[in-house]
């Protein structure tokens, strides 16, 4: 008896061991969390943090301090799908051919010199994108808010959808929507809405996580939050950076980002999960001028590409800290595949780099070119708008960017322009002829790099355009 009751109660304890050891292991996170902010129409001077004294981001901007600030941050191109394309594959534009959103023929046709190269509107299968490679190892991938790259993520990797479709932006930002997927009462506000909906997601999640949210806003249109519209239109105005109902949009997006932090502290998650914070591309000229950056949305002038950009990793990146390295977002899925510590599969060509060498205060990054190609047209909304003439955001061309220097070289006329970024942030100053071998050595720079990417220029004469007057 007394042989038989011990092997009985080691035999309980045993089996007891097994399970507690099992439940520990379930609970302890194997990989970080990753939560990608991506906001939309963001201009990089519009976050308080960035130095606005009109717009109020009191979250993002305590966000930052516990990260890493990039002060030259920029998006891999100048509107939303090309730039949401090449973040997402780690790709320029001309390899995923994802070029402008909708047609690339925008404008009047009398005023485009040249035939544009034709664009895609949905990212092609064939692409291994961010989400897919995160699912295949063992992520949990939610996708909120604005897609814009095919009719539903669900189909490129994510696992959970909320929001996300085709659509650029929202028909309204109160309910009931016409172009997005979201049950809602009447009159509910978008963003608060996707936002419930994410943190209900995550209620209910049991593995590392990646989170693409994408809030629509502050895209167009600009509708404002009226419970906080009196405060902005109160407060003193600063020449073309007040705009009182685009600035209710901005601290909305922000007190909803405070809502998914509160969640990730109050469930003990904060510490384990890494957040990138950056903007799709820069501010809408017309709705808050992005001086001293030249131009906005759509132009490849600084207003247009540089965005904001921060990461937070509590314990594994330092706070308050700031760099001053030029990077880009297609550097955002090689870095994820570093924190993650997913090795990146052999036939995948990514063209940005990680970033957690400077984050871990590692190394330094070499200076390295950074590229942009539009061959296409984008036609300006307003006349005033700061770009090369008054009927288009950007005509076809390219631009490279190195230490200092940014090259500018625009299809139809074969002109160059030449501007030291570190003393003329404004771009006003076209060096070409003060300094033509630097302008030679980037222009070459440039165009070995269209040869090596198979970048497509247009050069076919359109026969309905019309010679300008002089």
């Amino acid at each position: 008896m007394k042989i038989r009751f011990a092997l009985f109660i080691l035999m309980v304890f045993g089996f007891t061991a097994c399970r507690t050891n099992q439940s520990s292991d379930t609970k302890t996170p194997t990989k970080p969390n990753i939560i990608l902010i991506n906001i939309d129409d963001l201009g990089w001077g519009e976050p308080s943090f960035m130095g606005s004294a009109f717009y109020e981001t009191p979250v993002i901007d305590d966000l930052s301090k516990q990260g890493m600030v990039f002060t030259n941050a920029y998006a891999a191109a100048a509107n939303c799908a090309p730039s949401r394309a090449s973040l997402m594959t780690g790709k320029w534009t001309q390899r995923h051919g994802i070029l402008t959103v909708g047609s690339s023929e925008r404008g009047k046709s009398v005023d485009r010199r040249l035939i544009p190269i034709a664009n895609k509107t949905e990212i092609d299968k064939k692409f291994l994108l961010i989400p897919e490679l995160l699912k295949k190892n063992g992520y949990q991938t939610i996708h909120a808010g604005k897609w814009h790259l095919s009719h539903d993520p669900l189909q490129n990797g994510f696992a959970i959808n909320i929001a996300g479709s085709h659509a650029g932006h929202p028909s309204g930002y109160h309910a009931p929507f016409k172009n997005i997927d979201l049950k809602a009462e009447k009159g509910e506000r978008l963003t608060g809405l996707i936002m419930d909906e994410l943190i209900r997601a995550l209620e209910t999640n049991e593995e590392p996580f990646f989170v693409n949210y994408a809030p629509y806003a502050v895209h167009t249109p600009i509708q404002p939050v009226d419970s906080l519209l009196e405060k902005y239109q109160a407060k003193e105005k600063i020449p073309g950076k007040s705009n009182p109902k685009y600035a209710t949009m901005i601290e909305d997006v922000d007190t909803n980002i405070g809502r998914l932090i509160a969640y990730l502290k109050q469930t003990d998650q904060f510490k384990n999960t890494v957040i990138i914070f950056t903007s799709d591309n820069g501010g809408l000229f017309f709705v808050s001028n992005q001086s001293p950056l030249r131009a906005g949305k759509g132009s490849y002038y600084e207003g247009g590409i540089r965005v904001p950009f921060f990461v937070v990793w509590e314990g594994k990146i330092d706070s308050g800290g700031t760099d001053s390295t030029p990077i880009s977002n297609i550097d955002i899925y090689p870095t994820l595949l570093e924190i993650a510590d997913i090795a990146t599969p052999i036939d995948l060509i990514l063209d940005g780099n990680s970033l957690y060498p400077i984050l871990s205060k590692k190394e330094i990054f070499e200076t390295r070119p950074m590229f942009w190609h539009f061959p296409v047209y984008l036609q300006a909304i307003t006349k005033e708008n700061e770009n090369r003439d008054t009927k288009f955001r950007t005509r076809p061309g390219s631009v490279v960017r190195y230490g200092k220097w940014k090259l500018h070289h625009y299809f139809e006329d074969n002109a160059l322009e030449l501007y030291d970024l570190e003393n003329d942030l404004e771009e006003k100053n076209n060096l070409v002829k003060t300094f033509p071998e630097k302008t030679e050595e980037l222009f070459q720079l440039l165009k070995q790099w269209r040869a090596d990417t198979n970048a497509p220029i247009p050069t076919e004469i359109n026969p309905e355009f019309v010679e300008p007057t002089k």
